[in-house]
Formats: structure tokens, sequence, C-alpha cells
């Protein structure tokens, strides 16, 4: 029988995943790549993997998408790893650069622009290497480890989840893990278990995987502190609210 081909977040707070993935039986079952979000994406859409650790808001572009688990990478107030940077305050801002790695961050930037803070900068899709760009009045939203080292570096940073909460009163979903085949229940019952036993396992996959960019105490503080990894109710209630508005962004 063919291996189940899952491509998994390569950034921090995807990590307990794969340690749980890893560490079950299940390696046996599946190939697992490690991919930027973007990248995860496209994967999914184009049938090259079975499942995806994806953004939120390429779901609707995954041919007979399946979200087929009860964990997310998702937050209930900052999240510290998607931030919108600039030299200036809001209303001064001219242009945002939009993270290549991202699609549900260029979205929920965009409607915070609109709807939220009432601005209507230009936005450009960036490449890599644009946080060099970040300046006067041009701003970025730069997503992933990278913000770690980038926080200190700018006057005015503005967490997105942390602006989506102000704004909705909900938690915000980043990423959701979704196939595009239908799988046997008890593949789902036991992929789903090796998810919870890494989240249950964040010391020991931080010994497997230390961070190079942040010490061990911060690393632990932001999985089990900024990162909230439930699929529950109000999360749902919370995507269904940015497909919607996203909608109105681009209808």
């Amino acid at each position: 029988m063919s291996k189940i081909r899952i491509s998994a977040v390569s950034y921090l707070n995807s990590l307990p995943f794969v340690y749980g993935l890893t560490h079950s039986t299940l390696i046996n079952e599946c190939d697992i790549s490690l991919d930027i979000p973007s990248v995860c994406a496209e994967k999914l859409i184009n049938g090259t993997v079975d499942i995806g650790l994806i953004p939120v808001a390429a779901i609707p572009q995954v041919p007979n998408a399946t979200i087929i688990s009860d964990y997310c990478i998702g937050a209930n107030g900052e999240v510290k790893t998607v931030c919108l940077f600039s030299e200036v305050p809001l209303n001064e801002i001219k242009t945002i650069l939009l993270d290549y790695q991202s699609r549900t961050s260029v979205l929920l930037v965009k409607i915070l622009a609109k709807e939220f803070w009432k601005i209507n900068p230009e936005f450009i899709n960036a490449e890599a290497g644009f946080e060099q760009k970040i300046k006067g009045t041009t701003a970025g939203v730069v997503i992933g480890d990278r913000t770690f080292e980038l926080i200190p570096q700018f006057k005015n940073s503005f967490d997105l989840a942390y602006e989506w909460k102000k704004f909705t009163g909900l938690p915000f979903v980043f990423a959701a893990w979704v196939s595009n085949r239908p799988l046997r229940e008890k593949f789902i019952i036991s992929f789903n278990l090796a998810l919870k036993r890494g989240l249950m396992s964040i010391d020991r996959t931080l010994d497997k995987y230390p961070p190079g960019f942040i010490n061990r105490a911060q690393a632990t503080i932001y999985l089990k502190q900024n990162i909230s990894y439930d699929l529950d109710a109000q999360k749902k209630k919370a995507m269904k609210l940015f497909h919607q508005l996203a909608e109105k962004i681009h209808p």
C-alpha cells in the first residue's frame, strides 16, 4: 500500500506535531516533508501530497478539502510570529510588503487594514530579502521564526492575531490540517492521537529540535502560551468569519 504523503510547516510552532508524527507508528505509513506554509498549500492543491498543514486562506482552493484534525496553528491573542513591522504609525503607512511565505497573513492584514485600521495602503507581493526594504512609510508583513529577531528592530510592530482579537473578540486560526481525498477513519484517529501526543511532549520536542534564534525558555513560552492548538468552536467561528471577510477582499 502506498504511503500517505504529508506536508507540515517547517516553523517552530509546528514541530510538536512533527515530533508526534515521527514518534508514532504512523511514521511507517507516511512520508513527511517540511515546507513553508505557501508550499504546503501548493502541494495539497496540486495533489503532490495527501495531507497538509495549510494556511486557512488556501482551503477553498483545495479540491475535496476536508479538515481532518481537532488541532491547528492558532492564537487567542498575541502570536508573536505574524507581525506587521513599520517605522511609522499605522496612519502614516503608504505601502505594505506582503510575505511570500504566507497566504492567510496576507489576507488578514488586508482585512485589518480595511475593516479595523481604516487605512488604504498599496499592497505589494514581496520576494526573499524584502525585510531589508521595510523603512520609512513602507511597512511589511513578516511571518515565521524570523520575526523574533525583527521585533526589537522596529519602533512599531503590530501582532496580527492580537489585532484580530481586538477587532472581533475571537481567536485566530492560521493553519489547519486538511486532506484532499478520503482517508480511512482508523488513520484519522491515529493521526489525531499522534498530534495530541506531540503537543503533550513539547519539552521533548525542544530537546530534539533546539531553536537557534531564541533561547529554550522563550521557545517554551511561545509554544505553550502564544500558540493555541485546539481547533475549538470559537476558532471555527473565527475561521468562518475570516473567510466571509476575505470574500469582500477577493470576491
